[in-house]
């Protein structure tokens, strides 16, 4: 096949209409109700669920694909892999395109994940039947509402009852009902786990290809490795890095200043402008300020075209929380949550990181140039895991383990922000990947100590990544 004949390049078609919103209207017309609700639930890590519930036809769906760039006269695949998914194959030539073309791109270009795909195709397996005997297994839990295959799967998902890592429900509820389905949620766990995608094929190529496999040479099986080991990886070649907050409470209320975080805020923000993130710093943040900079985030459109997503939080804290400059208190989980694939899904199956520097517990008597950044602390030694939530893709660095106290520099910074932004400087040149320079901070940290050699802290990370983070090597100098 010839990459003229692979290209998406829209082309003039004497047998469509000319302009590629006039296409896109007639593919529109040949969808029924049961292809758009398809559509709306492929679209679900991509377009907003406000957004999505609101479109009654298929053009309204590419109305916010072309807002979110997802689609374009230039390059309309993602378009061709949703028909394609639906069975919609015929409407391919539309865009220019067949069948086998779209097939032989997938590997590549997919865009639509696994679990979605899996969902989709589940749906189209459960009859009126199936559905009304998996209702009633899970009738408590159920709204009263008419429900249909796809929207049964999907209230499963809003309500975090499955996820793409989590599948106990749903292969509870295919055993008891439809016991044949089972063998797809193990096809999707195989392939997730080697994150290997391939479009289905029928079984006669499937004999065919595992025929030839003996004529593969020691170079394609080398670049089968090289593409193994891309996969294990982050990608970080989107149209931007991301956005990076920093939240830098300095003055506060009715707490005590504190003095050498504005040296913090300062370094992060040039280490990850440097990184390439786009840098939005935010100093003495009450509650309803925060409130408001996390909604914007949450709903940011850029976070479609974006590699990675930061928040930093440099502020008074105890376990599991930190203090707003009003004196409330905030759980990390509730402003970890509020990014999670269900609720932000333009950062779905893409890396979220947390940094927090604030104390965790205990306090501690201080010399005059090292302060805790402890408010009526307790000590408390729970687990650092209950702070994040339960969803794919996070990544949480606390100063400080559970209990104890982070310190600051009043002049100099927090250790463990400035030993954060010296390794990022010095280990993203080496292609080291994020818990590497994690682990390298915890060493920095834990052999500092107060004048008196009696007062120590390390630092403690908890993730949920599923991949290694590696940020590319920027191609100009950090200036210091």
């Amino acid at each position: 096949m010839t990459s003229q004949a692979q290209s998406l390049t829209f082309r003039s078609d004497d047998n469509c209409q000319s302009s590629f919103r006039g296409k896109l209207l007639t593919i529109d017309s040949k969808l029924e109700i049961q292809d758009v609700e398809g559509l709306k639930f492929l679209c679900r890590d991509f377009v907003s669920h406000k957004k999505l519930e609101k479109s009654n036809s298929a053009s309204d769906i590419f109305d916010h694909l072309l807002a979110e760039e997802l689609l374009s006269e230039e390059d309309p695949f993602f378009l061709a892999e949703l028909l394609y998914i639906i069975k919609q194959n015929s409407l391919l030539r539309y865009l220019n395109q067949s069948k086998e073309q779209v097939e032989s791109l997938l590997p590549t270009r997919r865009r639509v994940s696994l679990f979605r795909n899996l969902l989709y195709e589940l749906s189209e397996s459960i009859g009126s039947e199936n559905l009304k005997d998996m209702i009633f297994l899970q009738r408590d839990s159920m709204p009263k509402t008419q429900l249909t295959p796809l929207s049964f799967l999907a209230y499963l998902e809003k309500q975090a009852l499955i996820d793409e890592d989590n599948l106990g429900l749903l292969e509870d509820l295919c055993r008891k009902v439809v016991p044949n389905l089972i063998r797809k949620i193990e096809r999707y766990k195989r392939e997730k786990a080697s994150e290997v995608v391939t479009p289905p094929v029928d079984t006669e190529t499937e004999s065919l290809h595992q025929k030839e496999e003996e004529l593969f040479s020691p170079s394609d099986i080398n670049q089968f490795h090289g593409a193994l080991s891309e996969a294990n990886v982050y990608r970080m070649d989107r149209k931007h890095r991301g956005h990076c907050v920093i939240v830098n409470n300095h003055t506060f209320a009715k707490m005590p200043d504190r003095p050498g975080t504005d040296k913090d805020a300062e370094c992060l923000s040039r280490v990850f402008q440097w990184l390439g993130f786009s840098v939005h710093v935010y100093k003495n943040v009450t509650k309803g300020h925060l409130d408001e900079v996390l909604q914007e985030f949450k709903c940011h459109p850029d976070h479609v075209d974006g590699d990675c997503f930061v928040f930093c939080v440099l502020t008074h804290g105890k376990f599991g929380a930190v203090y707003s400059s009003d004196g409330t208190l905030v759980p990390i989980r509730e402003i970890m949550s509020h990014f999670t694939a269900q609720k932000c899904p333009g950062l779905a199956h893409k890396p979220k990181l947390f940094f927090i520097q604030a104390c965790q517990g205990k306090g501690i008597q201080t010399p005059v140039s090292i302060e805790a950044d402890a408010v009526n602390p307790e000590h408390v030694s729970p687990s650092l895991k209950d702070s994040i939530p339960d969803a794919a893709d996070f990544l949480l660095g606390l100063a400080t383990v559970p209990g104890y106290v982070s310190f600051r520099h009043v002049e100099k910074g927090s250790w463990y922000i400035q030993s954060l932004c010296n390794r990022l400087k010095s280990l993203v040149p080496r292609h080291e990947d994020i818990l590497s320079i994690l682990t390298a901070v915890n060493n920095d940290v834990s052999q500092q100590a107060d004048k008196q050699g009696t007062m120590k802290q390390m630092p403690q990370p908890a993730y949920t990544l599923r991949k290694k983070l590696v940020f590319p090597v920027p191609q100009k100098e950090l200036l210091l």
